[in-house]
């Protein structure tokens, strides 16, 4: 029984937003009256569209506690065009590293201020989102499915070109993992003669694979998937596949010119729980109180809401692995992805853990509650407590392959990755920190749980707010920011890192010395209104000084 259908369940006590100079209790928006108020809004401010300069500022434009700030911050972010606005797609990632946070952002307001107006704002944008499902909008994955869910491209996946023979025969794949794998090209020239011809692919980004006077002679030591392969790994991560039904057969090598390759269209598990977890929060808050729950309109949406969450994560669970308890997500092999075959790095597997948290509450479904707990533990598992207390973690599994490095096997069909055969070396792969903005997610995913009484304990939490203050938080130049990985290692942090210190607000309650250094940072480089993920920071310092300062975590 889900809780939008069961018996009302215990009042949850309300804040009043008492000191706010006006109430917009229930006022509700559309989209009309919101944009109409766009331009005023911004014009009144004058103020730049510009969140990454930072400046040493006597006094900060804006106080970033105050929903007096929120508000601006959602209205410039929505006016700007930026990249994450509703309406658009997800191909570029727009949906899942921009409007998740503005949705995100719209919970934890309303989780301040009970002010129904947040929920609203919300709805507005979760039904655009919804709009641009692939189902929706009739577009496929690589597989040719339309999926219930939001496919990604550039930047993020494989590119691959057919290339044909002279009488239109497609005869030879070429693909590169490179990320913004759409701005590569191949090159077909001539080769020395006997049907031989020389292979050229250029990334702008990282270089040029270089394959001279290759054949399509499989019987030859030139052949060119044996060559290509022996090469791999070079500039362009190149790698080729046959693609005809007999490659005995004697066929006309490609034919002369350059070609572009096109990113693939992969839906992924990262992607959709960055997406659906703000809208699960919504199903949930709106389960769980009763004032929410009687309203015709919220119980209508939560309801729809639901079914569209559930349909999403359903897309992944052939990724699903678990071994002794501890899950994890597999891309797999095949799919047009770098890594492809490979465990996936922690964040992107716990992203959708935040959601299967929420639909465990809401449904009562014990699939929910077990894969939350499966990854609950793998993510444990994975932090080593550090010299002074705090938490630390990789960004990528110790078990997995490519924190411990792979090799090509001599067989495309028998290796771990088909678009990347070999990773790292004898000595390990990718054994990098976890980066303070990935682990945003999962620091709010240890929180979600410890207070589901998953699997997470109250020292997990202090160890986890330790792995900020004492590893991440530090000044330059008078300015408070922070080192870029969780080691406290990586240098001086760029503003995509520092900007991203809100989003740990989850465990600051263990550690209030968290969110004023946060603070410190928005106050001491004068943040401005411009990115998605800026409207969820101010909402994250508005929660936290609203709910949780002067009190004891519990």
């Amino acid at each position: 029984m889900s809780e939008l259908t069961g018996p009302a369940g215990p009042a949850r006590t309300a804040m009043s937003p008492s000191s706010d100079p006006v109430s917009r209790q229930g006022t509700g928006t559309n989209r009309r009256g919101f944009l109409a108020g766009l331009a005023t809004v911004a014009g009144a401010l004058a103020v730049p569209v510009d969140l990454l300069r930072p400046r040493r500022a006597s006094a900060a434009t804006y106080d970033y506690t105050a929903r007096e700030t929120f508000d601006p911050f959602d209205r410039v972010f929505h006016s700007s065009g930026a990249a994450g606005q509703p309406d658009q797609p997800n191909d570029h990632g727009g949906l899942a590293w921009g409007q998740s946070y503005v949705l995100m952002g719209f919970m934890r307001m309303y989780d301040a201020y009970r002010d129904t107006y947040y929920l609203d704002r919300l709805i507005h944008n979760v039904d655009l989102v919804l709009a641009n499902r692939d189902s929706v909008r009739g577009v496929t994955d690589y597989t040719g499915r339309s999926l219930p869910a939001w496919r990604a491209m550039h930047p993020y996946t494989v590119g691959t070109v057919r290339l044909t023979d002279g009488r239109g025969r497609e005869v030879l794949e070429v693909r590169s993992a490179r990320a913004y794998a759409d701005e590569t090209t191949v090159t077909v020239r001539s080769g020395s003669g006997d049907g031989r011809v020389t292979l050229e692919v250029v990334s702008p980004r990282y270089g040029v694979d270089t394959f001279p006077d290759v054949t399509m002679d499989p019987a030859s030591s030139d052949y060119v998937v044996r060559r290509v392969y022996d090469a791999y790994p070079g500039p362009a991560m190149t790698t080729v596949r046959d693609l005809r039904a007999d490659p005995a057969d004697r066929t006309d090598p490609p034919r002369l010119g350059t070609f572009a390759l096109s990113s693939q269209p992969v839906v992924f598990s990262v992607h959709t729980g960055m997406i659906t977890y703000p809208i699960a929060t919504f199903v949930r808050v709106v389960a769980t109180t009763p004032t929410l729950r009687r309203n015709s309109r919220y119980k209508a949406k939560a309801e729809e809401y639901l079914a569209a969450v559930e349909a999403a994560v359903a897309v992944h669970d052939s990724e699903w692995r678990e071994d002794d308890g501890a899950g994890y997500f597999r891309w797999p092999k095949g799919m047009p992805v770098p890594y492809d075959g490979t465990i996936q790095p922690i964040n992107q597997s716990v992203a959708l853990g935040r959601t299967y948290l929420e639909l465990a509450r809401v449904t009562r479904d014990p699939h929910y509650l077990r894969r939350a707990q499966a990854l609950a533990t793998m993510v444990r598992a994975q932090l080593v407590v550090d010299s002074g207390g705090a938490y630390i973690w990789p960004y990528w599994p110790t078990f997995s392959e490519v924190y411990q490095g792979y090799g090509k096997s001599g067989d495309p069909a028998t290796d771990v990755s088909e678009y990347t055969p070999s990773y790292g070396s004898a000595s390990g792969g990718a054994q990098q920190y976890e980066d303070l903005s990935h682990a945003a997610i999962e620091v709010d995913f240890a929180a979600l749980a410890f207070r589901a009484g998953v699997v997470f304990k109250g020292l997990d939490m202090v160890r986890l707010a330790r792995t900020f203050t004492q590893n991440l938080a530090t000044s330059a130049d008078g300015l408070a920011t922070t080192y870029v990985r969780v080691d406290g290692g990586g240098g001086l942090a760029p503003p995509g890192q520092y900007l991203q210190a809100p989003r740990w607000m989850a465990v600051a309650p263990w550690d209030p010395a968290l969110f004023t250094h946060a603070l410190a940072i928005y106050v001491d480089h004068d943040v401005q209104p411009g990115s998605g993920s800026g409207v969820a920071c101010v909402a994250n310092l508005n929660w936290y000084a609203r709910r949780f300062a002067n009190q004891t975590p519990s």
